[in-house]
């Protein structure tokens, strides 16, 4: 279920299947970097002006799901505009800013981003653009993303499947919602 905060920003409710707290893992593999497997934590928060702010920090996960080292880290700000183009502004701890535009696809929850501008800093390893899908499928975030490098042609280079983090505020919200339950709680799933 989607829900939208009473102080959103009107121009945002077609992002709000974004906001919250998301957690997962995925894959990550790119020629020259060592292929892996990496937990991922994300973050999209508003503060009721016409943006929401994002976070991402990933790490190298060991074959039994144990965090190894950190992987990237990113932050940034998504807005869109009445036509459903969507814009990013992002930074990468690899010493990379970009921006990014794209557009929420027709009445579903997915959005496919492309840079459009790269900046890199002196330290910061060859990057020349990538692309982004983002879907919202089955009530957990999903994304791929695609990059390209003066020797590598566009081709994808990480992946993830995240769940929404439920904060012990929103149980008690949802339980809230439910009413009255029978004592025995089998009765409820009948």
């Amino acid at each position: 279920m989607i829900e939208i905060p009473s102080d959103l920003h009107p121009d945002l409710v077609p992002l709000a299947f974004l906001l919250g707290n998301w957690t997962g893992a995925g894959v990550s593999d790119f020629p020259g970097a060592e292929k892996c497997n990496f937990g991922q934590e994300v973050s999209f928060s508003h503060d009721g002006r016409d943006f929401l702010e994002y976070a991402s920090h990933s790490w190298v996960l060991d074959a039994e799901g144990n965090k190894v080292k950190p992987l990237e880290s990113e932050s940034g700000y998504w807005r869109i505009d009445k036509d459903r183009k969507v814009e990013v502004v992002m930074v990468r701890d690899q010493g990379v800013i970009e921006i990014w535009y794209g557009e929420l696809a027709h009445q579903k929850p997915q959005i496919d981003l492309v840079t459009d501008a790269v900046a890199r800093t002196a330290a910061s390893g060859p990057y020349n653009g990538g692309k982004r899908l983002y879907g919202y499928v089955n009530s957990d975030l999903m994304w791929v993303g695609e990059k390209a490098t003066p020797e590598v042609e566009l081709r994808p280079y990480m992946s993830a499947h995240l769940k929404k983090v439920v904060t012990p505020e929103e149980v008690e919200k949802m339980a809230k919602g439910l009413g009255d339950l029978p004592d025995d709680g089998i009765a409820f799933f009948k």
